[in-house]
């Protein structure tokens, strides 16, 4: 299941009465359309940390990372993309090049 998909469910299924995700465009803001409300966000970041493995800091409760579904596509993929959570267990992102190790 794609990361859309998962997100979709879990709002439709949470938030939207009837659960009919069809009713829910990408760009639709959750707060704006009354699908979420504060609460409710809190509820979807806890969701978030779970399902795909990293912290959502402070800094990043804002609209442009949570309030639509394209927007929390985008979040999701950009945190797991700088954390690495989407490496096989056991290993660790390396960054090529910057102190690489010598064979010196």
């Amino acid at each position: 299941m794609s990361v859309e998909q998962k997100l979709r469910k879990i709002v439709t299924e949470t938030f939207l009465v009837g659960g009919d995700n069809g009713e829910l465009g990408g760009d639709d803001s959750f707060i704006e359309t009354g699908i979420i409300d504060s609460t409710g966000i809190l509820q979807l970041v806890e969701f978030v940390e779970q399902e795909f493995g990293f912290k959502v800091q402070d800094e990043d409760l804002i609209p442009e990372n949570l309030d639509s579904i394209n927007r929390l596509v985008a979040f999701v993929e950009r945190k797991k993309l700088s954390s690495g959570a989407d490496a096989p267990e056991g290993t660790m992102p390396c960054a090529v090049g910057a102190g690489a190790l010598s064979t010196n």
